[in-house]
């Protein structure tokens, strides 16, 4: 990862954090505290709008019952946090894009649960991206569009700051137009898939999405615990029943060969193989694995393999306690897919029915953003999240080089911080130039698309912002703070409630309600209240 200069005019800044110094992971409620509400449900009785200071308590077990810390045997990787660069020394930042979710959904099983996820299971970027902000459509024959805005940092007592946001949507593929799927269902059966009925969620879910597929798809199913076996041969889903039949008599025992599991998921897949389909590996774990080889590392040769010749990955954990977030983003990564984590039957509903398509049809391999900023206006910058998918300056156009890929109608959103010179600025000014390259899959071609941020894009004030910037912008500030992050960050989780409340009904207002949206502001009360408890010792 290429060396960040961080600036000294925001050492200053990083100590105004507020928010960031004391979220301890796994306090759970008191029991005078609301266990089985929600904000909806107990807003009357939620405490006055004041600011509440994060500071750790003086024992991480002080006031907390040891067997109500939380799930052990969690698996998070700290990637760190991204600094500010000095934009005269380094006026490049190039990341891969990540279209990963995973993150979000586990911080928000730990909330469910009443508890405060670890700092080092936020990926910010996760949960930006786990948001529709309904950016504008490509033009015809076009594979994405970008949508470039900002305004002044709304969390950051810095009168020359500011938040840019990067916006990148695919074309979407009517359902009906979806090239045809063979799927292999890589299913986990181990012991460890009866804790919390995670099988049975895995059986659901995965029901789920065979009923939308169509007669001419076709699914197979290995399944793995101590060794692998075929349960059911790739069969067309014209026979919908048998595979249903398949999926119902799963089991689960036995210790957890996931190097058989996916060697075997493969091989069935390639004996399957069809070149005019969609051809996908769904990997459903809990990411345990400790039979056989147990880490990435074992099967990246045999995945990227697969994921050259055009078989595609897509890790989909699930449960808490002896879950591996780690193995499975990586698995995920390295197969040229994406990894979601399942938490409810509603976020299987979300994965594999209203969003089957963009689950399953790539449009866009190893892409890549770089951001070109204009060192004579812009002191310094900081990307929010993507510490794990930096990317070289110098490999931006080196197409070699492994990135993200893109499902049809997927976005991709990115934050920037960023420090102005002092002085106005004509509205023509450009602040940056953002590119994008990747390789298309409908034309073989790698391409290149470029578009300019320059200062009349930027809105007055931040009220004044697009609604969709307003929420992105306060979803990562609530990923920072659980993060414990030092960017400088001067807002308490009772504001961020209030600015998520207020977002919540300027969108309701402008477009309609939106459940995620609403799930939100209840996931930063669930966090508020678990601070305020974890912060008074009880």
């Amino acid at each position: 990862m290429k060396t960040k200069f961080l600036l000294n005019a925001f050492i200053g800044l990083s100590l105004l954090s507020a928010v960031a110094s004391g979220c301890a992971a796994g306090a759970p409620m008191s029991a005078g505290s609301s266990s089985s509400g929600s904000y909806a449900a107990d807003a009357a009785v939620a405490p006055a709008a004041e600011s509440y200071a994060y500071s750790a308590p003086a024992s991480a077990h002080q006031g907390i019952d040891p067997e109500l810390e939380g799930p052990a045997d969690m698996y998070f990787e700290d990637y760190g946090i991204n600094g500010f660069v000095d934009a005269a020394q380094d006026h490049l930042s190039t990341f891969a894009v990540d279209v990963d979710t995973g993150s979000y959904t586990v911080m928000r099983n730990y909330l469910n649960q009443e508890l405060l996820p670890p700092p080092e299971a936020v990926r910010v970027e996760e949960f930006i991206n786990y948001f529709d902000y309904n950016y504008a459509n490509p033009a015809a024959n076009q594979t994405f569009a970008i949508t470039l805005d900002g305004a002044p940092a709304p969390f950051v007592n810095e009168p020359n700051h500011r938040l840019l946001r990067v916006g990148i949507q695919g074309y979407a593929i009517p359902a009906e137009e979806r090239q045809d799927a063979v799927l292999t269902f890589v299913i986990d059966v181990s012991g460890s898939m009866q804790q919390e009925n995670r099988l049975g969620l895995a059986q659901r879910s995965l029901k789920l999405m065979v009923e939308q597929l169509r007669p001419t798809d076709a699914v197979g199913i290995v399944i793995y615990g101590s060794d692998a076996r075929i349960e059911l041969p790739t069969t067309s889903v014209a026979d919908k029943a048998q595979i249903m039949a398949a999926i119902d008599a799963l089991g689960s025992n036995g210790s957890t060969n996931a190097e058989a599991g996916l060697k075997l998921g493969y091989d069935l897949a390639w004996r399957n193989y069809n070149p005019a389909a969609i051809n996908r590996v769904v990997l459903v774990s809990d990411g345990v694995a400790n039979v056989g080889q147990t880490g990435p590392a074992a099967i990246l040769a045999t995945i990227e393999q697969y994921a050259a010749k055009g078989i595609k990955l897509t890790t989909v954990g699930m449960g808490m306690g002896n879950y591996n977030d780690v193995l499975m983003e990586q698995l995920a990564d390295q197969g040229d897919g994406f990894y979601a984590y399942i938490d409810t039957i509603d976020e299987a509903q979300k994965l594999f029915v209203d969003d089957l398509t963009s689950t399953l049809q790539t449009i866009a391999k190893d892409a890549k953003v770089q951001v070109d900023f204009n060192a004579n206006v812009v002191l310094g910058y900081r990307l929010v999240g993507y510490e794990n998918r930096d990317v070289a300056d110098d490999d931006f156009r080196n197409d070699e080089v492994d990135a993200g890929e893109i499902g049809a109608g997927h976005s991709v959103t990115a934050l920037y911080e960023v420090l102005l010179a002092d002085g106005e600025l004509a509205a023509d000014t450009n602040l940056a130039t953002v590119y994008l390259r990747w390789h298309d899959v409908a034309t073989g071609e790698v391409l290149e698309t470029e578009q300019a941020l320059t200062v009349q894009e930027m809105a007055e004030n931040f009220t004044a912002s697009n609604p969709s910037f307003q929420l992105a912008a306060t979803v990562a500030a609530f990923g920072e703070t659980l993060r414990q992050s030092e960017a400088g960050y001067h807002i308490s989780l009772t504001d961020l409630l209030a600015e998520a409340q207020r977002i919540d009904a300027l969108l309701t207002t402008s477009q309609g309600p939106d459940a995620d949206v609403t799930e939100f502001v209840d996931l930063v009360w669930r966090a508020q209240q678990l601070t305020v408890v974890a912060d008074s010792g009880q």
